[in-house]
């Protein structure tokens, strides 16, 4: 089965193309920030993001919107089994690095990267293809329910150990709109809920992190100097641009202020040097890169392709808002990066490898 370049979705590729160009000069920019504290970290931040993520992504793109993504599901399982062998492998002393109190990357020496991105795309691959073979039966319990119970077990099990509770949120919602999309009973899905709810009581009961974020995002000035010192500044970075920003370059808060300006609060750094009108120009391209997206998985001519573009799209999307969210105190903040615009070369290129399969899926979709 061939297909043409032509048939590529033109919305979806100009979207992603915004993404990533406006991503990398905001990246550019919040990167000073890391210059003026570290030059020799900052040399091997801009390299790894320029090689590996923009470089080498945008080839990877290329060559995956190329690809039959029926193939993807012959070798679903294996591939999802290789994420998780490969994710454990933080956990080995010498292999895993550690930060700030968590095993979540992998030390080649000459890069770093978190296996936890590869498992994340591993996983939606999987379940479409699981969830495709099962056809009505997902509306059963012992096909539908208790398989989602199960694979939410085991991932949750795996990234709440080093502890990675953020992209394990990510894979849920992701998981959770696929269950929906393939015909899940909403008295399952309902049940799926209730135990989220359940599961993060416990998680803010024994796990100090989460709860202090909690109490961060009810009383955001109560530990303004601890606890609630990064969504302090980040505030005063987004409310310093005001309508129109300080300018290009011009943020004041990447310097000494912000902990994470190429991170997680690389948003933050958007805000003040664009303005309220840039931040909304960014939040509306990923509105329109979520409803493009959507668009393709509706169109797909097989339920496989449907709910893989769907959990491909709700991985980026919810990742993106997760973090806005965070930067401007409507959510708990939790450290997640802005996908295509915060630091990490392997991430923007796994993230450009789902846009790809996405565009291979919008080849062969119903116009």
């Amino acid at each position: 089965m061939t297909a043409k370049l032509g048939k590529i979705s033109r919305p979806f590729l100009i979207l992603t193309i915004l993404l990533v160009v406006g991503g990398f000069f905001i990246f550019s920019s919040a990167s000073l920030g890391v210059l003026a504290r570290d030059e020799v970290k900052f040399s091997s931040v801009a390299f790894n993001q320029l090689f590996f993520g923009l470089f080498l992504g945008s080839l990877v793109c290329l060559f995956f919107a190329r690809i039959n993504y029926n193939v993807w599901k012959k070798y679903s399982f294996i591939f999802f089994i290789g994420s998780i062998l490969l994710t454990l492998l933080v956990f080995i002393p010498g292999v895993g690095l550690e930060h700030g109190g968590a095993k979540r990357w992998i030390d080649l020496g000459f890069i770093t990267f978190q296996p936890s991105e590869i498992l994340k795309i591993a996983f939606v691959i999987y379940f479409a293809a699981w969830l495709s073979g099962m056809k009505e039966k997902v509306s059963t319990f012992s096909w539908g329910l208790l398989p989602f119970l199960i694979f939410s077990s085991l991932l949750g099990a795996i990234l709440l150990a080093q502890p990675d509770t953020d992209t394990f949120a990510v894979i849920i919602f992701a998981a959770l709109a696929m269950y929906i999309a393939a015909g899940a009973k909403w008295r399952h899905v309902l049940a799926i809920m209730l135990a989220g709810i359940a599961v993060l009581a416990v998680l803010a009961m024994t796990r100090p992190y989460i709860r202090q974020r909690l109490d961060v995002l009810i009383n955001p000035s109560a530990n303004s100097q601890t606890s609630g010192y990064q969504l302090k500044q980040s505030l005063i970075a987004v409310g310093s641009g005001q309508v129109w920003g300080r300018g290009f370059g011009q943020s004041i808060q990447k310097f000494n202020y912000l902990p994470e300006p190429i991170g997680d609060s690389v948003f933050a750094v958007a805000a003040e040097e664009f303005g309220f009108f840039g931040a909304l120009v960014i939040i509306f391209i990923f509105i329109m890169f979520g409803l493009e997206g959507l668009k393709i998985a509706g169109r797909s001519k097989d339920n496989f392709g449907r709910l893989m573009a769907l959990g491909i799209v709700i991985l980026i999307v919810s990742q993106a808002f997760i973090n806005i969210g965070g930067m401007i105190g409507i959510l708990p903040l939790t450290g997640i990066p802005l996908p295509f615009v915060s630091h990490g070369g392997t991430a923007l290129l796994i993230a450009l490898v789902e846009v790809g399969i996405v565009m291979n899926i919008s080849r062969y979709s119903r116009k």
